[in-house]
């Protein structure tokens, strides 16, 4: 049993952790460009490339490999496998669902449209809209690498309990009506929206995930870049007591700070990320950290102004309530609870 253990422990510090990139990095900032390895210029430098470097590294593996994945799961297969579907299975169904979609709400939301013009309950698409910016396969591996497993699989859990229970609250309150008028009309007239089952060949499979990995790389990687400089910064020149009086445990207000900091900035996590990494060396809780990185995610007003559009005032309120809701509570829990998962 050890021996698998060791085994695990290794293939995850070279292929997940990059430990030898950490190293080769630290050796040519310190003997080649000749940086004071003591410096907070050399702490920050060393972190911005290293953190740059892997998460491009690890985006381009695992957006294949994800993208390939989606590829099995078009909007018309998922909109069949959702429908008739009702109760908490249904929304369990539909945050699964959520996971192998794409990779911020801005770009799930044409397909939560297109699932809800084709008649499906507004909870079920809920739970898939809330699901698909919090949770998706890479980040799961990108958790992993930067934090460990047992938050990474934590996060995860944690977002798929609050796609469901936010799905499943609005179905309780029966919210099917209030939707934007447009795509009321659009059930009435039994739309299926342009929902269209395509059936790919291996190459064009392959092909697919090629094509995801530039279209993503080349939507997110300001955002890496602007997130990297971010953490960086907090790693290198930011003073630990001055973080942690605002963000630490002595601040009863910690998780609702990290919450409403988080809902102006416009990223997906693979963009916050860094920034969380630099926040949990500096001794911030996990538990506000991991509010911060889902108020991003899932409450962005980019993405939040786009979800206005297609719905009414009311569902809106209760939508946004009941994230925000959610996602305090679970970094107040995980705060209380973070000794189980570093």
């Amino acid at each position: 049993m050890q021996f698998i253990k060791d085994i695990f422990i290794a293939i995850n510090d070279i292929f997940l952790k990059m430990s030898w990139l950490d190293q080769l990095v630290r050796w040519f900032f310190k003997d080649v460009i000749g940086l004071n390895e003591e410096s907070l210029l050399f702490s920050s430098i060393t972190f911005f490339v290293y953190d740059v470097i892997k998460i491009f590294i690890l985006l381009t593996v695992l957006i294949f490999i994800s993208s390939y994945i989606q590829s099995y799961f078009s909007p018309e297969k998922t909109r069949r496998l959702l429908k008739g579907k009702k109760g908490v299975g249904a929304n369990s169904l539909g945050a699964l669902l959520g996971t192998v979609t794409p990779f911020c709400s801005c770009s799930s939301i044409p397909i939560f449209i297109g699932f809800t013009k084709a008649g499906l309950p507004v909870g079920v698409t809920f739970s898939f809209l809330i699901s698909s910016p919090l949770v998706d396969l890479a980040s799961v591996i990108l958790l992993a690498g930067i934090f460990n497993w047992r938050i990474a699989i934590a996060y995860v859990v944690v977002g798929l309990v609050i796609a469901i229970i936010g799905g499943s609250l609005i179905s309780f309150l029966k919210m099917d009506v209030q939707v934007a008028d447009f795509i009321k009309e659009a059930r009435q007239i039994g739309c299926a929206s342009d929902l269209v089952e395509e059936t790919m060949s291996r190459k064009e499979r392959v092909h697919y995930a090629f094509d995801q990995v530039k279209e993503i790389i080349h939507r997110v990687w300001v955002y890496i870049f602007i997130g990297v400089g971010i953490g960086a910064i907090i790693h290198g020149f930011i003073p630990e007591q001055f973080i942690l009086s605002i963000l630490g445990d002595r601040n009863p207000f910690s998780v609702v700070l990290a919450t409403i900091v988080g809902i102006p900035m416009y990223a997906d996590i693979f963009g916050t990320l860094p920034i969380a990494e630099a926040l949990i060396l500096k001794g911030v809780g996990i538990g506000t950290v991991l509010a911060f990185m889902m108020a991003v995610t899932a409450l962005s007003l980019p993405s939040m102004i786009m979800i206005k559009k297609v719905i009414k005032p009311k569902l809106f309120i209760v939508f946004v309530s009941i994230v925000t809701v959610g996602i305090i509570f679970v970094g107040y829990v995980f705060n209380a609870f973070s000794y189980l998962l570093v």
